[in-house]
């Protein structure tokens, strides 16, 4: 289904100096659109630079992995996964300074329980934010149909989670690996710190899910090179190459996964509030 589905044809892609440089435009639009008439010196101390969001959203995913996980009642891993998804599409096609990430990101955790069939009314929800929860729940409703229109309706997301149980009953089949089972921990664990990364946009959901079982397996001191090469490529040798590759690149992106600075993450904050749109702010007159 991944071949044929929108995130494979929309928002897939080819690599990471592409989402580069879409983050890169995305900030720079924005910048020349509220500099006005500000001089040249003055909009690099203004605005944020596209590193300094790009590490803004990185600490604001790691908010998002946290509320999921503290969720009540619990949530499935698919709506984790799908809420990830919608947060990274986002910001490629926007800048942090014009929907600051702390209200778009719960709207996208809200959104995702929608779609994932995770049923709970905005009120269940709004139970989970701390603060104002009446005006938290009018965030969330007066963003939810923005975010889908920045999604461009695409709304329906790949996971890896599915080929993970599907590579699980094939190696207990086909390999003479010892309780198969024991890999579980490792690869769910490999797959939270994916959504950390930019695999998810750039590897499709099987490659990911792969490369989650043999990190795994390599943990445990298990090698299952042969399962890979004699029993799911044994006639398509050919695009060997192509799938270590990627598995390869995935694996060194969860490794580098570090989480930025805090120091420098409340001076970029503080600079956001000065910068930000002040027409997209829940507390702004404008």
């Amino acid at each position: 289904m991944f071949p044929n589905s929108s995130q494979k044809k929309y928002w897939s892609y080819k690599s990471v100096n592409e989402l580069s440089a879409l983050r890169i435009k995305q900030n720079q639009d924005f910048i020349s659109q509220n500099q006005n008439f500000m001089q040249e010196g003055q909009i690099k101390e203004y605005f944020l630079t596209p590193q300094e969001e790009y590490l803004l959203l990185k600490q604001y995913e790691l908010y998002l992995r946290d509320f999921c996980r503290r969720f009540q009642p619990a949530m499935p891993r698919s709506v984790i996964g799908t809420a990830f998804h919608y947060f990274k599409r986002f910001y490629l096609n926007n800048s942090p300074m014009d929907f600051h990430p702390k209200e778009i990101l719960a709207t996208c955790v809200y959104l995702s329980c929608k779609v994932e069939e995770f049923n709970v009314s905005i009120k269940q929800f709004s139970e989970n934010i701390k603060g104002d929860r009446e005006k938290a729940e009018d965030i969330i409703l007066s963003n939810e149909l923005l975010l889908m229109q920045h999604l461009n309706y695409y709304l329906t997301v790949h996971n890896p989670f599915r080929p993970v149980e599907g590579f699980l009953i094939d190696i207990k089949t086909r390999c003479s690996l010892i309780d198969p089972e024991r890999l579980r921990a490792g690869i769910e664990d490999f797959l939270d710190k994916t959504f950390l990364t930019d695999a998810c946009v750039l590897y499709s959901p099987s490659q990911i899910a792969l490369a989650a079982v043999l990190h795994s397996a390599c943990k445990v001191e298990e090698n299952l090179d042969s399962y890979v090469t004699d029993n799911l490529f044994q006639n398509a040798r050919d695009k060997l190459p192509t799938l270590i590759d990627a598995i390869r690149k995935i694996r060194v992106m969860v490794k580098n996964v570090v989480p930025p600075p805090r120091d420098t993450i409340k001076m970029i904050e503080k600079k956001l509030e000065i910068c930000r749109n002040q027409a997209n702010n829940p507390d702004s007159d404008m």
